[in-house]
Order: C-alpha cells, then sequence, then structure tokens
C-alpha cells in the first residue's frame, strides 16, 4: 500500500486540521479539484466551499472554506485559507442568521458573504 498525502489545513487565525488522507476535493474559480497521490505540484485559489477530505479508513472530514489557496507538492497538500471552520465547530442556528443577514444585504457587486453563509451551512449540515 502507497504512503497517503499529508495535508494541513490552517486559516490567518489557527491550524485546523493535519494529518494523512486518502484524497482531497477543494474548489477552485474553476471548479472542483481532487488530488491523489502522485498528483502534478499545482498551486491555486481557492472559493467560498466545502473542502473535503477522505481519511484513509475512508471517513470524511468537511472543513468550509473561505477564499486562501492550496498547493500540492511531492504528496503534501497545503490549504491556506483566509478563513475555516470544521463542521462540527458551526454552530447552524448562527450560520443561518448569517446566511439570512447576507442575503437581506446582497449586493450585485459582492456575493461572497452569501457563498460563505451557504459554504458554512452546507458543510454543517453534511
Amino acid at each position: 500500500m502507497s504512503d497517503p498525502l499529508v495535508v494541513a489545513v490552517v486559516s490567518a487565525e489557527r491550524s485546523i486540521w493535519s494529518g494523512t488522507a486518502k484524497s482531497v476535493v477543494a474548489k477552485t474559480p474553476e471548479g472542483d479539484v481532487g488530488i491523489l497521490r502522485g498528483h502534478e505540484p499545482m498551486l491555486a485559489l481557492l472559493v467560498e466551499a466545502p473542502l473535503r477530505i477522505e481519511l484513509e479508513d475512508g471517513s470524511k472530514i468537511l472543513v468550509a472554506v473561505h477564499g486562501g489557496f492550496f498547493s500540492v507538492d511531492s504528496d503534501r497538500v497545503n490549504v491556506i485559507a483566509e478563513a475555516a471552520e470544521l463542521a462540527q465547530d458551526i454552530d447552524i442556528d448562527r450560520a443561518k442568521a448569517a446566511l439570512s443577514r447576507a442575503q437581506a444585504q446582497e449586493d450585485s457587486e459582492d456575493l461572497s458573504p452569501v457563498r460563505r453563509a451557504e459554504a458554512r451551512l452546507q458543510v454543517a449540515s453534511a
């Protein structure tokens, strides 16, 4: 069996999660990118969306990621997010209230508050 990916997820405030994984799926402006062992080196921007980490035992970790970037090199995945939260750290009622506020203040120029609130709810509800 091959060695797993080594993954680290950090935000501006703190380390969110680190460990080994079978795969990582991140959302970029161009769409979802799946990372497996042996992936080509890359650097990409992240958008407000869930980051999915599949562990070697098949269980999954979901992280609400809000901006930032990720890099892949030598079976190491580093996710550097502006802000990020593990699913179990998200208060669903607060996330719903934030979504309502964001939708009420929504202007056509900046949809990021709505996308951020939607990502948090998607991760917390999964």
